[in-house]
């Protein structure tokens, strides 16, 4: 479960990861079963190459939407801003290739109990003119993340609709802006639960887990150089190291060819290696979100999965 909502430059990839992150998928008795793909290959009902308990799925799915988010300007900010935005909704579920309710990535390597995976994320692009924190300080844009992530299940209930992931992304964020620049590597070891068919058809996903950077990265949103220091803002340079934790529960589900969905978000920056900065003004943050979609595309192929 990645969850990340903007506008300005980061919006599409913030509103396109809250639409992947906790995408559900149909139901197989919603739909007709022809002879789906596994790997490539036609697979019947009954044929050994398709997964015990697997589903057929369309190949991709395409909707679109509307989503309304609540969110402070960056982690720290004791200013929050609301925004509606379109909200696209996007599966594919290849080979290699997938977006799906576990997030947009690209397979690298598939065990029984063990995926290595490309993970993605977005952050918000703060204007300095509109931060009490910041004002007089160049703007912050907003950056994309990507990296590799090991995926380790470590339980799966027989019935299948309990699962508990460790899952580790190290990714390299990269500014959204005219000459992209890279900031600094994050790594967020997670717990992450996936509940099916929750109080009926509801997916529930729930994540916790800290949260680490390199300097770069801390000093990109929390170092104040001398020239921007104040007497109420003195000179900062931010350490790399610890950067709080981080819990998210977001639930989703289908309604025909509707996609509804929300999620809550709780940060704390409690013993932070930054938290001494300046620009850190509060220590706990919330933020919230809800979107609905409507599918106006479907492939005729369709795919095995183990959802």
């Amino acid at each position: 479960m990645t969850l990340s909502f903007r506008a300005r430059p980061a919006a599409a990839a913030f509103v396109v990861t809250f639409a992947l992150a906790a995408t559900a998928p149909a139901r197989a008795d919603e739909v007709p079963l022809p002879g789906p793909v596994v790997d490539g290959k036609v697979v019947q009902a009954g044929d050994p190459a398709a997964p015990v308990g697997g589903v057929s799925e369309p190949l991709w799915e395409l909707g679109l939407g509307l989503a309304a988010v609540r969110f402070p300007d960056y982690r720290g900010s004791d200013q929050s801003s609301t925004y509606a935005l379109p909200l696209p909704f996007v599966a594919y579920r290849g080979r290699f290739l997938r977006a799906d309710r576990d997030g947009a990535r690209a397979i690298l390597f598939a065990g029984h109990r063990v995926i290595v995976d490309v993970s993605l994320s977005a952050s918000v692009p703060t204007r300095s003119k509109g931060s009490d924190a910041r004002q007089g300080m160049p703007d912050l844009p907003g950056t994309f993340e990507i990296g590799p992530n090991l995926n380790l299940e470590l339980w799966q209930s027989a019935d299948r609709q309990l699962k508990l992931d460790l899952r580790l992304p190290v990714r390299e964020a990269i500014t959204l802006q005219s000459s992209p620049r890279a900031i600094g590597l994050t790594f967020s070891p997670n717990l992450n639960l996936d509940v099916r068919n929750f109080g009926g058809r509801w997916n529930l996903g729930m994540l916790v887990g800290p949260l680490l950077a390199d300097r770069r990265y801390h000093e990109h949103f929390y170092g104040v150089a001398p020239e921007f220091a104040t007497a109420s803002r003195p000179a900062y340079n931010a350490p790399g190291g610890y950067a709080g934790w981080r819990a998210v529960t977001a639930v989703s589900r289908r309604l025909g060819n509707a996609w509804l969905g929300g999620f809550v978000r709780y940060d704390d920056l409690h013993g932070a290696a930054f938290e001494p900065s300046p620009l850190v003004r509060r220590e706990r943050s919330f933020t919230a979100g809800v979107g609905v979609s409507w599918l106006f595309a479907v492939s005729s192929q369709r795919v095995v999965t183990d959802d």
